[in-house]
């Protein structure tokens, strides 16, 4: 198993229920194909650098973790088909 580390900026306009349902619904796509959460935290909101689908705010979410790669392509997935989710990113951290 690799270590990754994964970051995305969810919409600021959701109420932190749906907000912390989102995050889950991630965390637990990892554990079910094998992988294991080592680190979730949640930055807060941020300005964005540029406009993202009409959005100047994003809440920023850094997860890491260690999985196989099979993880990593599922959650890119995902990732890119869920609404709620404005960017994200997947990066393995070298040994």
């Amino acid at each position: 198993m690799r270590k990754y580390e994964v970051i995305f900026i969810l919409r600021p306009d959701l109420d932190e229920e749906k907000n912390t349902e989102i995050i889950e619904k991630f965390k637990a796509l990892i554990e079910s194909h094998g992988g294991e959460v080592l680190k979730l935290d949640k930055w807060g909101k941020r300005r964005l650098a540029y406009e993202v689908k009409d959005y100047r705010e994003g809440l920023y979410i850094l997860v890491q973790m260690k999985a196989e790669s099979k993880v990593a392509t599922e959650l890119d997935r995902v990732f890119k088909i869920t609404d709620e989710v404005l960017r994200h990113m997947i990066i393995r951290e070298d040994e």
